[in-house]
Formats: C-alpha cells, structure tokens, sequence
C-alpha cells in the first residue's frame, strides 16, 4: 500500500522538523533523489549528500523562537501528476519579542513511498 501524500509529508516534517534527524531524512528520499533550497543555491542529490547537507543546515541559527504548533498550519495541494504535491505551510515561531511567521511551500515528487525531488521556498 502506497503511503498518502499526508503521511509522506508527516513523515517528512517529523523527521526533519520535530526530532531533526538528518538520516530520517535523507532515508525517505530515493537513491538518486534530489533536495533543492534556497539557501545560497542549495541542491543536494543522493541520500548521502542529502544527509550531510540537512545535518549542515541543521547546525545553522534559524529564526528565534520555539515553533508554536497550535498556531501553525500547513495545507496539501493535489497537482495535475500525481506524483507531485505541494505543501503550504505557515510555522509560527513564539520567542521572547513575539511570535513570527516563516512562510514555505514546499513541492514534492515522489515515487512510490519515496521522495524523488523536492523544492523547498520560504521566507525568513
């Protein structure tokens, strides 16, 4: 049985989000699967590389704040493929000058239970 875009992309968060485990991450993309972000050009591809690089970003400061789940919220947008979903997310951050709001979408595409490549946008 074929995993859910909702439970890929829990599993996702989880790994990456919640308890950020860069080898969570990297084991839910495909051998050749490739992780492109922003940040100064950002392409990872290959689980290794992948794991390498979210365990780097991972290290950097991120926005202040404790991440308020309560206040976030993140919607799935089903595409023409489907194979592809979109992710649109608002996490909000609660630190000691008030709460913020980092913006993100975020498209996947997937084969089969496993990430092929994905986009990943957000604003600061």
């Amino acid at each position: 049985m074929t995993l859910s875009h909702q439970e890929l992309f829990q599993r996702y968060i989880y790994a990456g989000a919640m308890t950020r485990n860069p080898t969570a991450v990297a084991d839910l993309f495909t051998d050749d699967g490739v992780y492109e972000g922003p940040i100064e050009g950002l392409r990872l591809e290959g689980r290794d590389d992948i794991e390498r690089g979210v365990a780097v970003i991972q290290q950097r400061p991120g926005p202040e704040g404790e991440l308020n789940l309560g206040a976030s919220r993140s919607t799935l947008h089903d595409t023409g493929d489907p194979d592809v979903f979109i992710a649109e997310i608002d996490a909000v951050l609660d630190g000691p000058n008030g709460s913020t709001t980092v913006s993100i979408v975020q498209i996947f595409r997937r084969d089969g239970d496993k990430i092929r490549s994905l986009r990943d946008y957000f604003t600061p």
